[in-house]
């Protein structure tokens, strides 16, 4: 009785024992050119029981990889790509550092200070300043968030002037809470709810009419 323990170890069990045992064959032919027939064979054959393999990039490539993965890099063959090593695809990725440029402040996130440079290059009105209260609103947000607590605005303006190296600041506003921003947003908010509820109000109106007309008939 054949055992599995006593078969060669499945290097990609993915695969299946048959094309494993294909790989295995393939390397006991003598002849490179009938090896390298059969190889480009066996890629075929892959690439039939993974058809998923090939809406990715690269599949041909990533199929002749796990060839030669199944070979146990011991597969002398023509190959159209790069013959891989187990060092190679073994190789951990170097490690990403992780961005300091904020330092302390980056709860608030790329994009703030994205948009803090936009403000600094913008000439001096409405609009600046208008974007420099997007800008502090959104960091008050981010900090709560972050930080769980809620911030004065004293802090809000501190650190924007600190991430702008003090070309940007919101001293001139009493209260962010009471910003032209803030109070766009509000009424808008208050508009759509009054207009929902005078829409309510009409439709129960034509409802009780309703009603009313089919008590009389």
């Amino acid at each position: 009785m054949d055992y599995n323990s006593q078969r060669t170890p499945l290097h990609m069990p993915e695969y299946g024992r048959i094309v494993q045992s294909l790989v295995e064959k393939c390397k006991t032919i003598e002849d490179k050119n009938e090896r390298s027939e059969m190889a480009a064979s066996i890629v075929d054959f892959m690439g039939q029981r993974n058809p998923h393999l090939r809406d990715e990039e690269n599949s041909r490539h990533k199929l002749w990889d796990h060839l030669f993965i199944l070979a146990d890099y011991d597969l002398d063959v023509d190959s159209p790509y790069p013959i891989p090593t187990r060092e190679s695809l073994n190789r951990k990725p170097e490690r990403m550092e992780y961005p300091s440029s904020q330092g302390e402040y980056k709860f608030y996130g790329k994009s703030i200070t994205q948009l803090i440079e936009r403000a600094i290059e913008m000439a001096d009105g409405d609009e600046k300043e208008a974007l420099i209260q997007v800008i502090a609103n959104n960091m008050k947000k981010s900090y709560n968030i972050y930080n769980k607590e809620h911030v004065q605005d004293e802090v809000i303006c501190r650190h924007l002037q600190d991430l702008s190296g003090g070309r940007l600041d919101i001293t001139g506003l009493d209260s962010l809470d009471r910003s032209k921003i803030y109070h766009n947003q509000k009424n808008n908010r208050n508009s759509r709810q009054q207009h929902g509820n005078g829409k309510s109000n009409n439709n129960q109106q034509r409802r009780n009419t309703h009603h009313k007309n089919n008590k009389r008939n």
